[in-house]
This record gives C-alpha cells, sequence and structure tokens, in this order.
C-alpha cells in the first residue's frame, strides 16, 4: 500500500506495506547486546503470594517485569540531557518523528588501534544531500551485531571533526549501529556527543543521537523516510524503533 507525504513542501512517495525495522530488541531466548560491563537485562513473570502470574501456570494474563538499561541493552535514542548536569528528557525534546534521511554504509578508517568515522567518509556519502538524519552502517556487517558484547572491545566511533561536519550540514538525527558515537575510553572527553549537541554553544536541544541500530546487507545506501519512534520515557534516553521506508518517488 502506497502513500504520498507532504515533507517541508516536496511530496514523498512510500510503500507503507514494507517498512524496514532497523532497532535491535531485547529478546531473552537469543543472544542480547550488551555495553558498558554491566548485568544483562531481565523479564521476568512477577509473582504474588508465590504464585507466578502467567497463562501457563493458569492465570488469565501473563504480568512480567522488565529490567534493563537504555544505553546497555537495546536500540535506544538520547537527548542532550545524557550529558548534562541539568535534566532533560529526550521525550520532550523529540517533537516530530518523520525526517528525511541517508543511508551511508561506511568502512571506518584504522588509526593506531582505532577504527574511526571520519569527516572525509562522511562528506563523500552525502555530498550535497539536504538531509534531517543520517544512518551510519559500518562494515564489516555482520548480523552477530546484534548479540556483541561490547566491553573493554575498542569498537569504532566517530571523529569530533566528523561530528561538527553533521552540525553543519544541518543533520539533527545521528543513527549508528555502534554502542557509542565517541571512543569507548576517552576519559570522560565525549568529544563526539559534546560536537553534535554543540554543548560549548548554543545547545542543539530537538537533536538526537540514536545507537545499537543495525541496518541489514539488503538495504541500499540512499535516500528513506525516518519514523523515529521512541517509548515514552522521561529519562535522558529511551528505547526506540527507527524505521525506514524506501522513497518510490
Amino acid at each position: 500500500m502506497k502513500a504520498i507525504i507532504e515533507y517541508n513542501s516536496r511530496k514523498i512517495e512510500i510503500n507503507v506495506s514494507e517498512p524496514i525495522d532497523i532497532s535491535i530488541p531485547i529478546d531473552m531466548s537469543k543472544g542480547k547486546i550488551n555495553a558498558w560491563g554491566i548485568d544483562d537485562p531481565k523479564i521476568e513473570v512477577e509473582s504474588f503470594d508465590g504464585y507466578e502470574v502467567s497463562v501457563a501456570n493458569g492465570a488469565v494474563v501473563n504480568f512480567n517485569s522488565i529490567q534493563f538499561n537504555p544505553h546497555s541493552h537495546i536500540t535506544h535514542t538520547e537527548c542532550v540531557g545524557h550529558i548534562t548536569e541539568k535534566v532533560y528528557s529526550v521525550n520532550k525534546c523529540l517533537k516530530h518523528y518523520l525526517f528525511l534521511a541517508e543511508v551511508v554504509t561506511v568502512a571506518p578508517e584504522q588509526i593506531g588501534d582505532d577504527f574511526v568515522i571520519s569527516e572525509k567518509q562522511l562528506k563523500t556519502a552525502l555530498r550535497n544531500k539536504k538531509r534531517d538524519a543520517i544512518v551510519i552502517r559500518t562494515l564489516p556487517n555482520l548480523s552477530d551485531k546484534k548479540a556483541m558484547r561490547y566491553f573493554n572491545t575498542n569498537p569504532a566511533y566517530l571523529s569530533e571533526d566528523a561530528a561538527f561536519y553533521l552540525v553543519e550540514k544541518g543533520i539533527k538525527h545521528l543513527l549508528v549501529d555502534l554502542p557509542s558515537v565517541d571512543k569507548e575510553k576517552d576519559d570522560g572527553s565525549l568529544l563526539v556527543h559534546n560536537a553534535f549537541w554543540q554543548t560549548s554553544g548554543k545547545m542543539r536541544m530537538d537533536a538526537t543521537i540514536t545507537e545499537f541500530i543495525y541496518v541489514p546487507n539488503n538495504v541500499e545506501d540512499g535516500e528513506y523516510l525516518l519514523n523515529l519512534m521512541i517509548a515514552p520515557f522521561e529519562n535522558d534516553a529511551t528505547p526506540s524503533k527507527p524505521i525506514l521506508y524506501k522513497i518510490v518517488s
């Protein structure tokens, strides 16, 4: 089923029956993604008076409680409140949910022991395109990304110059298939987070960073409509479900 959406005075046609989900869920039946060395998430049946509330146990409903950290266990979207002393909620900062996005594939450049996404690579990928969001798929793009254990592994990250470039390009929403846009151990500098949100100047309150996505290999680079859906938590970060739609015309 096709739909036509008017976006910034442009009519965009998409096939709404072909959504591309680039989120990684918490799935207790499979290997679970994890970062920063904390315990795995838990989804457990609640008990009342020693009685487990599940249909399998004779109850009329299933009644599970969930314990997790959005930064460590699931695709999540965060706002500037992630790194500021003052508390800001992504649920209040993100007020619109449909964006024109560019999917790009990047093989991070090796610099010493690090693998870095550079300004030059993003310039080559975006050129003169006007986009609100960028979705970065890194190579190699194996499905085991969906169950990686990121702790003392020094995964790839963006350079500070790359972040400044994205700000100059007017990119408001940065989505990556990494645990962080910053280097795992950088003595707390968080250069990319600070550069992207412009914390030393007029902070970009409506800009977001989404980490732990996974873009399947059969998704081509190019222009998409992004629906950035978030769970309504009043917190610096919240689980999210970014969906791409290929633009037909």
